[in-house]
């Protein structure tokens, strides 16, 4: 009979978390600043001695204790945090985890997304990686033309990204552009998608289409919401460039990649150096393009935000001009837009 008790961890209880933490720094891991949700297992002892935790849809930092291993606590652990899912209507799930560890999940019907030499994506639930791409390419029309892709956050959309579109749909057939769907930019979601949409209304070999749960999301690249660097950082850009080459590109029939020149953001370039290395593998060249200057500099979309937070009145709005296309700045005169303008002002957080 199974004896041990399983509990929900109170996060915002400092001593609980703490626990949690130092339990999994034995085995190499991080209690990840994205977790929503955790559950501990303790023995009759109340000593912890296993713990997993989800961020939304991502089960993550999974840790058991060796002496308790093949005592079933894994199915636990797992059956725990489905059942969270279940209760938030989420139907479909992925699992973070070292890749020595992947055969322990595909016993529990994960599927293996991708594995590098540092991580491993598994993904479990009513679909899969093939068959979201399927839809998507027959919900968007996508043929078998050779193709162009940009993948974009727009937060907010600049004249910087327009000018990039603008540049691979001059020298593609047709071109791709995936916008990050994960909900955690400053604009939200709906809002970067619609201002992308009109401000290349006048590219007529352009298509805009929502990344979905394999690109730049928490599931393939929480580093990139995170900010994180190091290994962690250089194991996600890897896994998120890899899952994009193998699948993205070859279900899509994708040739060439567009990126920006990166300056200002590590992570950012971090990622472009990823997709450099690994896109070429799969056949998919890599074009990166000078960014387009404003005063000297390249636009950002960060140099945008930091303008917002200052105000500084008609001086600031006529340098927002020289930024933003007119579908951006329209936004911002919008009721929405001036609700993020004047929480982004106060805000204490940096841009």
């Amino acid at each position: 009979m199974y004896e041990h008790r399983l509990e929900w961890v109170n996060l915002n209880n400092l001593l609980e978390r703490r626990e949690v933490e130092t339990f999994l720094q034995g085995f190499d891991l991080i209690l990840d600043r994205d977790v929503d949700y955790t559950v501990a297992i303790r023995d009759e002892s109340s000593a912890l001695i296993a713990t997993c935790s989800k961020a939304r849809n991502v089960l993550k930092c999974f840790a058991v204790a060796k002496e308790h291993r093949g005592e079933g606590i894994t199915s636990v652990l797992i059956s725990a945090l489905i059942d969270k899912l279940f209760s938030q209507g989420i139907y479909h799930s992925f699992i973070f985890t070292k890749p020595a560890n992947v055969h322990i999940f595909t016993n529990f019907n994960f599927k293996p997304v991708h594995t590098t030499s540092d991580v491993a994506l598994l993904e479990n639930g009513l679909y899969d990686i093939t068959s979201a791409l399927e839809a998507m390419k027959k919900s968007y029309n996508l043929g078998e033309t050779a193709k162009t892709a940009l993948v974009m956050n727009c937060n907010p959309f600049t004249l910087g990204h327009q000018y990039l579109i603008e540049e691979a749909a001059r020298n593609s057939r047709e071109v791709l552009v995936f916008v990050v769907e994960e909900n955690q930019s400053l604009f939200p979601f709906a809002a970067r998608y619609a201002m992308v949409v009109a401000g290349t209304e006048h590219l007529k070999n352009v298509k805009v289409l929502p990344s979905g749960e394999y690109i730049i999301s928490s599931a393939t690249f929480p580093s990139y919401f995170l900010k994180e660097e190091g290994e962690r950082l250089k194991a996600y850009t890897e896994l998120d460039a890899a899952i994009f080459g193998r699948y993205f590109c070859k279900l899509l029939n994708i040739t060439k990649r567009y990126v920006g020149e990166e300056p200002y953001c590590q992570v950012t370039q971090a990622y472009n150096k990823a997709l450099q290395g690994i896109l070429p593998g799969y056949g998919v060249q890599l074009q990166e393009v000078k960014r387009k200057l404003w005063r000297g500099v390249p636009i950002s979309a960060t140099k945008v935000r930091e303008l917002l937070k200052e105000g500084n009145g008609p001086a600031g709005l006529e340098v927002l001009k020289e930024l933003l296309p007119e579908v951006t700045l329209r936004f911002l005169d919008s009721n929405l837009g001036k609700e993020i303008i004047e929480g982004l002002r106060r805000s204490p957080s940096p841009c």
